[in-house]
């Protein structure tokens, strides 16, 4: 009987796991770049040992993965020209708060007082090579397709447009990107991703999340329901155990 308390209890267990991943995906549905929660689980043996013998007593359920959606989001026009979006591959690389590289579809891009290029976050936008991105004092900026920073300073002619930069965007192609508790994205074991040789990054406008809000509302009430066929098991499993005890108790 007991373990089939325990299964049902481990079962609701993963189930509100995947209802704060699922209520997490909604509440980044107007976050720029953000991409899709997936918690999958697997059964796994619980097994004992004694006197050298091995026998499987339990099952329960562990994280099989926990991955993303990786597919693009829809195209949001903002006019912005520091608002940009990668077009098919290709991830934005910035400096994580903890110093390593890390990387982002977020596009949405501002200047602080110090002239550097940050995200919408306060993060370091990163160049080709790795560096932290310092805008001059400039009257026009603009990003090419390919990624380079373009300014145009106070009083200068138009012919007189300066690169300051080349974004990075980072090719991931063929690799399994993970998501950290910040919420960007790392290469396995920290690797430093390539630049793509032909990226192209659009001005203007930013990715949208790729939350399909349905999808998750749908998602969560199946969840609720599970959940609570769940508790309505432990429920008769308790009750059906104390009216055995209690047959044993009279017995006795």
């Amino acid at each position: 009987m007991d373990r089939a308390i325990y299964t049902a209890g481990n079962g609701a267990a993963r189930i509100l796991e995947q209802q704060a991943t699922l209520s997490n995906n909604l509440a980044n549905i107007n976050t720029a770049g953000f991409k899709a929660q997936l918690a999958a689980y697997r059964s796994t043996p619980v097994v004992s040992r004694e006197m050298g013998n091995e026998r499987t007593t339990r099952v329960m359920t562990v994280t099989a993965s926990s991955n993303s959606v990786m597919e693009q989001g829809p195209f949001i026009t903002t006019g912005k020209e520091l608002d940009l979006a990668i077009q098919g591959e290709g991830w934005f690389a910035v400096r994580a708060i903890d110093g390593t590289e890390a990387y982002t579809r977020g596009g949405s891009l501002q200047i602080n007082a110090d002239g550097l290029l940050l995200t919408s976050g306060g993060l370091m936008v990163l160049s080709q090579d790795g560096q932290p991105i310092e805008i001059p004092n400039a009257t026009s900026i603009g990003i090419e397709r390919a990624g380079g920073i373009n300014v145009l300073g106070d009083g200068d002619a138009a012919t007189e447009v300066q690169q300051v930069a080349v974004l990075k965007v980072a090719d991931a192609t063929g690799v399994e990107l993970l998501r950290g508790e910040d919420g960007l994205f790392r290469a396995p074991d920290a690797a430093v991703l390539p630049a793509m040789e032909q990226p192209t990054v659009l001005s203007g406008g930013l990715e949208g999340s790729n939350v399909s809000a349905a999808e998750n509302m749908v998602g969560l009430i199946q969840n609720a329901r599970r959940f609570e066929l769940q508790m309505k098991m432990i429920t008769e499993l308790s009750s059906v155990e104390q009216s055995g005890n209690s047959l044993l108790s009279s017995s006795s």
